[in-house]
């Protein structure tokens, strides 16, 4: 029964080992995370188009979910750029930025996508991520990340733009150029400027005052933080915000009060298709973060219990105030070199967010928006992978269009689009190729038992034995392609007698497939050949016996190809082909 129940809920697990020395450690990461967390939250909170306490909110409730549900002992979840990005798409289809009804919708996102992560976990329906490619996931990350930069740039001059595609914002960001506010557009620059080189240049400096390479790495990260002091001193003592420069205002002090969000049929319905959305890319976004830092330890992630525990923070944050959560690469990384040790270290980042929101908010008036939006760009611009796409390129073409044809769409019609449109070109693309197999005639390599393509080696064939080598599950896409293939091969050869097929590399054989291989069978006897299966694995076999195949079979099933071979020729040698490529 203990087991059971710690299979749903991790805390168990580690809790019963938790020592003191595992509490500092947490501790200690938990300080360094929420000092980076509480400007990140504000500002994606802003690109989500929600009030900046939002973005604090998002940021406590949900981290304790998953520290109770979740099995990453480094992830860090809350608020990130892509999801946030989502959020803005999907609830400004419903209403407009900074009305109730906007946040009220923010928080039905967060309970919809929340519970549809549950009921993935709980039927263990993980594989649904499995139909976003990693090419379409690139794709996707690299164009959302330009639209998240090119939407900051308003923010960057001082100027109202806006537009839901790359060219709507750049046409937008084009005719407001006159209306810049030079002081914003002078914080926002030397903001951006300064976060650039945090990124490259702090670390060597620290590291040349004396700190190790691991506090240096950890010193990088809160560069964000100094940026966020010195322009909130810089505004407050000069007087900017009297000059035009936009600035956060006043945070609401306190925690947040627990809601329950709006229950509208109608309205719900509405939301489905992008909430589905939300919750698959965080889920893939999430446990891929979960994954890699889980390997670094030898730990495992199971990616069921992961839904779960997306899904209890996502519910918890619509619950809290917040909108929808995952996990993100770049504070989850900072979790980790700070020496976390268990989801405990979450908890306390929420215990720190939550201290930062009874107390530090005031502080916080004079925070230059241009500032939050120079976080933004310097985040995001790091998802930009032009690596990937000219490694697609070079590696293979369908994939590349795919990853092209989702950037394409995300940057000129929306993010929702782009995935939906690269899901679709992908399984297309995937019908397509798996519909044309590859197959290739084989011949005996010399004195082996090995059977290679004729067109790749110099091997040893009969004039009278076709040998064919399927390499893909034959399926009801495919089974016409390998028939066709089959009769052009035999076209016009009466000195053929026999055919192999090599299934060594089928590893399921569907209805339409059978009608096929029993079509094959019958035409070939009419043509005096004798149809023959090799290296057929055990549960291919095991379907094909419950079958009429076997019985009307006019060759025999081959335990081996060496088999096939001798049984077809009376011997495994016959004449010698030399082929290269």
């Amino acid at each position: 029964m203990a087991f059971k129940l710690a299979k749903y809920l991790p805390i168990i697990d580690w809790g019963r080992r938790y020592k003191g020395e595992t509490f500092v450690n947490d501790g200690i990461a938990a300080v360094i995370v929420t000092i980076m967390l509480i400007p990140q939250s504000l500002a994606y909170a802003l690109l989500a188009g929600l009030p900046p306490q939002v973005g604090l909110y998002a940021s406590i409730l949900p981290l304790v979910a998953y520290a109770i549900f979740g099995t990453s002992r480094a992830m860090a979840v809350g608020p990130v750029a892509v999801i946030s990005l989502m959020t803005a798409v999907a609830a400004g289809k419903i209403a407009a930025q900074g009305t109730p009804e906007y946040i009220a919708v923010a928080l039905l996102l967060a309970l919809i996508s929340g519970l549809m992560l549950l009921v993935m976990g709980l039927f263990r329906l993980g594989f649904i991520a499995n139909f976003l490619s990693h090419p379409v996931i690139s794709g996707f990350i690299t164009a959302s990340g330009l639209l998240i930069a090119v939407s900051q740039l308003k923010h960057i001059l001082g100027v109202s733009a806006s537009g839901h595609n790359l060219i709507e914002m750049l046409h937008a960001l084009v005719t407001s150029l006159p209306q810049t506010n030079f002081p914003t557009l002078i914080i926002g620059v030397v903001s951006t400027a300064f976060l650039f080189w945090v990124r490259r240049g702090m670390k060597p400096l620290l590291m040349k005052v004396g700190l190790s390479d691991r506090l240096a790495s950890i010193g990088t990260k809160i560069g964000p933080v100094i940026a966020v002091v010195i322009a909130i001193i810089v505004v407050a003592s000069l007087g900017l915000a009297d000059r035009g420069v936009n600035i956060v205002g006043n945070i609401p002090k306190g925690l947040p009060s627990l809601s329950v969000p709006e229950f509208d049929l109608e309205l719900w319905r509405s939301l489905l298709a992008s909430s589905l959305i939300i919750a698959v890319i965080g889920f893939v976004e999430s446990i891929s973060v979960a994954q890699t830092l889980a390997a670094k330890r030898r730990q495992r992630i199971d990616p069921d219990q992961e839904l779960i525990g997306l899904g209890a923070a996502n519910v918890a944050g619509a619950f809290s105030g917040g909108y929808p959560v995952t996990g993100g690469f770049a504070r989850s990384a900072v979790n980790f070199d700070a020496g976390a040790e268990t989801p405990a270290a979450g908890a306390m980042t929420a215990i720190g967010i939550a201290l930062a929101t009874l107390f530090l908010t005031p502080l916080l008036y004079f925070l230059p928006i241009a500032t939050l939006a120079a976080t933004i760009i310097v985040a995001v611009l790091s998802l930009v992978n032009i690596a990937d796409i000219r490694q697609a390129w070079a590696y293979s073409k369908a994939d590349f269009a795919a990853m092209i044809a989702t950037i394409i769409v995300t940057l000129t019609v929306g993010v929702e689009a782009g995935v939906l449109s690269g899901v679709v070109l992908s399984i297309a693309l995937f019908l397509y190729r798996s519909s044309r197999p590859h197959f290739a005639i084989v011949g005996q390599v010399r004195d082996t038992e090995h059977f290679r393509n004729i067109a790749r080696h110099n091997v040893i064939t009969n004039p009278k034995v076709l040998t064919l080598r399927i390499d893909k599950s034959l399926y009801f896409a495919n089974a016409r392609y390998m028939e066709d293939a089959i009769y052009d091969l035999i076209y016009n050869k009466p000195e053929i007698e026999h055919v192999i097929l090599m299934c060594s590399a089928v590893n399921d054989v569907d209805f339409s497939a059978l009608e096929s291989l029993e079509a094959i069978n019958e035409r070939l006897a009419t043509a005096n050949i004798k149809f023959h299966l090799s290296e057929v694995k055990g549960p291919v076999m095991d379907r094909l016996e419950k079958s009429h195949l076997l019985s009307q079979l006019t060759g025999a099933v081959h335990l081996s190809q060496l088999d096939a071979i001798k049984a077809t020729s009376g011997t495994s040698h016959g004449t010698e082909l030399d082929f290269h490529l």
